[in-house]
C-alpha cells in the first residue's frame, strides 16, 4: 500500500465534528418533545370549554349533565313561641352593588383571577323594645290627664336581604377559573356575595337616620294612643343609649 493511500485512509477514519445544522436540531429537540404534550393540553382544555357552551345552550331534558331538584324535605316542626313587646316603628330598604374581585399573586387575571359584580337589594327595620322600659318609666299625675314615658332608644334588626332581588350583574373569570366551575359541585355558590351585602347595608342603615324616624315615630303613636284615652298632655322622652 502506497503512503498516499494509508494517508487517505486515515484521514476517512478521523471522526467528524457535527455540522451546525445538525446541533441546531440537536438543541431544538427537547422543544419538540414538548410540543405536542403542551397542545394537547391547550387542545383538551379548548375542548372542554366548548362543551360547556354547547351544553349550556341545550334545552334542559336533553343536557345529559343538566341537575334535578327534588324536595325531600320534611314538615316544619314549632319548637317555641315567645311574646314581642317591640313596637316596629320604620324599615328602610337599601341597595348595594359589590365589587369583589379575587386574584393569583403570580399569575394574570386572564389566567387565574374572578371578579363578580353582585347587585344586593334588601331591607333593615327599626324598633323600641318595650320590655326594656325601666321602672318608673311611664309617670301618671293624679288627675289622669297628663303623662309621662321614657323609652330606650330605637335598634335595628339584622339586615333582610332579598334573595329574589338579589342578583350577579356580571363575572370575569380566567381561564384556570371557567375550567375549575365546569367540574365544581356548586360553581354558583354566592354565600359570600351575601355576606359581603348584608354586611355593607347593615353598616349604611346605622350611618342612616332609620333610628331616629323610628324615634320619632314610636313618639307620635303614643301620643296619639293616650290622648285617644284621655290623657291632655303626653310626653314622650328618649332616654341615652346605654
Amino acid at each position: 500500500m502506497s503512503p498516499h493511500m494509508a494517508g487517505s485512509e486515515s484521514r476517512n477514519d478521523a471522526p467528524r465534528k457535527p455540522a451546525p445544522a445538525t446541533r441546531a436540531a440537536a438543541k431544538a429537540a427537547p422543544w419538540h418533545a414538548l410540543r405536542a404534550p403542551l397542545l394537547l393540553v391547550v387542545a383538551t382544555i379548548a375542548l372542554v370549554l366548548v362543551a360547556q357552551q354547547t351544553l349550556r345552550m341545550l334545552p334542559h331534558w336533553l343536557n345529559p349533565f343538566a341537575e334535578e331538584t327534588k324536595d325531600r324535605s320534611g314538615p316544619a316542626l314549632l319548637q317555641s313561641i315567645r311574646d314581642l313587646h317591640r313596637y316596629e316603628a320604620a324599615s328602610g330598604n337599601f341597595q348595594v352593588v359589590v365589587d369583589l374581585e379575587k386574584d393569583a399573586k403570580f399569575l394574570p387575571g386572564a389566567l387565574r383571577g374572578k371578579r363578580t359584580l353582585f347587585v344586593g337589594n334588601g331591607s333593615v327595620d327599626a324598633y323600641v323594645d318595650f320590655s326594656r322600659l325601666a321602672s318608673g318609666a311611664v309617670k301618671v299625675d293624679q288627675d289622669r290627664t297628663s303623662a309621662t314615658i321614657s323609652l330606650p332608644p330605637a335598634q335595628l334588626e339584622p339586615t333582610n336581604l332579598d334573595t329574589k332581588r338579589s342578583y350577579v350583574f356580571a363575572t370575569e373569570r380566567g381561564l384556570f377559573n371557567r375550567f375549575g366551575d365546569f367540574f365544581s359541585g356548586n360553581p354558583n355558590d354566592q354565600r359570600q356575595l351575601y355576606v359581603l351585602a348584608s354586611q355593607k347595608i347593615q353598616a349604611a342603615a346605622t350611618e342612616s337616620s332609620l333610628r331616629h324616624r323610628a324615634d320619632a315615630n314610636t313618639k307620635l303613636m303614643l301620643e296619639s294612643m293616650l290622648r285617644a284615652v284621655g290623657f291632655k298632655t303626653v310626653t314622650v322622652r328618649q332616654t341615652a343609649a346605654q
